[in-house]
């Protein structure tokens, strides 16, 4: 439990943490660029981001984007919180909220990418709605996303996979889309630049295929 409260005391201070309780937290929407990281580079949000694996990852391959992880974990935001001070990457930031809320944070047409990896797939059926993919949620991402912007996925889950497909393939909206079950073995794979996160590795260390998907929305 000390752990924990540690943590929590951790994040509390963190600048690199954005939180309810903090300045930023009230003002950041639309403003990542110019008040917190204080460039105009690319922007780029790890959705469910766990313990910020792929945010600082990405951050650290592309020195010149900008990464925002999204997590309500305090305790996982803060392993990537350290990780990201330790390294030294101050191109990136985390945003600890739900990601129903994401639009209280950002600006529509403020981001260039959003990545979603390794979500909850929510398999039951009364829980459709929370899954990251339903369409509800994938109305925040084009309204968030810049023209031409990509959203990413990627998850170990064939039935989130399938699911996600399904609603993709019923929307007029989709400028360009690619998609594979099996990314090891696929040319997208060189678009992950060798980064696994946690749950990734978990996964495919019990043999499970990671399903990677990408497109643009037509705006």
């Amino acid at each position: 439990m000390r752990g924990k409260i540690d943590r929590y005391a951790y994040i509390e201070s963190a600048a690199n943490v954005i939180q309810s309780g903090k300045p930023l937290f009230e003002t950041i929407k639309g403003n990542w660029n110019k008040i917190y990281f204080k460039n105009s580079n690319h922007l780029s949000v790890e959705l469910a981001c766990g313990r910020g694996e792929y945010t600082n990852g990405l951050a650290s391959c592309f020195p010149n984007h900008n990464y925002i992880g999204v997590d309500i974990k305090g305790d996982r935001i803060w392993k990537g919180s350290k990780t990201a001070f330790d390294a030294k990457l101050d191109n990136v930031g985390f945003l600890r909220t739900f990601i129903h809320e994401i639009e209280n944070f950002f600006e529509e047409n403020e981001l260039d990418e959003i990545w979603l990896t390794f979500p909850d797939p929510r398999p039951k059926d009364k829980d459709e709605k929370r899954r990251l993919t339903h369409p509800r949620f994938l109305e925040y991402y084009k309204k968030l996303l810049k023209p031409n912007g990509w959203f990413r996925l990627k998850t170990d889950s064939t039935s989130l996979f399938d699911y996600t497909l399904e609603i993709l393939n019923n929307r007029s909206d989709i400028l360009e889309m690619e998609y594979t079950y099996n990314l090891d073995d696929s040319d997208l794979k060189l678009e992950h630049f060798g980064i696994q996160t946690h749950y990734e590795k978990l996964f495919s260390g019990k043999g499970e295929k990671i399903k990677y998907l990408k497109l643009r929305f037509k705006q």
